[in-house]
Parts: structure tokens; C-alpha cells; sequence
């Protein structure tokens, strides 16, 4: 599956946006999907995971501010941000597999996500 994140930008501090990742392939509603972050310097890390089946987990860091989600008639994941804090600025990449654990099999390109002060 190809994967090709998009909705990133600069915003300001409490203010919202909504990323999106379209996927290839006809077999969408099979794979468990995800949303990490990373910066310059620092490791890659897990944000939110929607499941095949629909079920949501997210990292403490945005608990109740993100919502993942995820329109397997339209092969496409979400990620709705609100609330941001600088501490969100980072490029978001979104990953697909296949199994429910382990390591993710597809990642798409990352988009920038600004938030500034």
C-alpha cells in the first residue's frame, strides 16, 4: 500500500489542524493505520492508531486534544489537532500494517506541522 500524508501548515498556539493520509490499494479496511511524529534530531514518535476494526489509541501527550479516525470508503485516515501547542510542531508521518502488533510494514512521506507562539 502506498500512503501519501497531507494537511499540514503553521498555526498558532490553540489553533486547529486536520491532517489527512490517502492510501492506495483496495485493501484499506484491512490494515491497522497510524500517526507518528518526529524532530530534527530526536527519534520518531507514536502519536494515534486506529485499528482495522475502528478502535483508537493515542499517546498521553494528546489525549483529548487529537482524534483519529479513519473512511475506508474513501481510503483515507484523519488526524483532527486540536488545541495545538508548539510542542506539536514536528512532521507527522502516517504508517499502515498488516498485523495488529509489531512493526509497521508502509509510511508515507511526512507533512510539516508548525505551531507557532
Amino acid at each position: 500500500v502506498q500512503l501519501q500524508a497531507s494537511g499540514g501548515g503553521t498555526v498558532e498556539t490553540g489553533g486547529s489542524l486536520r491532517l489527512s493520509c490517502a492510501a492506495s490499494g483496495r485493501t484499506f479496511n484491512l490494515y491497522h493505520m497510524g500517526w507518528f511524529r518526529q524532530v530534527p534530531g530526536k527519534e520518531r514518535d507514536f502519536v494515534a492508531r486506529v485499528t482495522s476494526g475502528g478502535s483508537t489509541y493515542y499517546a498521553d501527550s494528546v489525549k483529548g486534544r487529537f482524534t483519529i479516525s479513519r473512511d475506508n470508503a474513501k481510503n483515507t485516515m484523519y488526524l483532527q489537532m486540536n488545541s495545538l501547542k508548539p510542542e506539536d510542531t514536528a512532521v507527522y508521518y502516517c504508517t499502515a500494517r498488516k498485523q495488529l502488533i509489531g512493526e509497521y510494514d508502509y509510511w508515507g512521506r511526512g507533512t510539516q506541522v508548525t505551531v507557532s507562539s
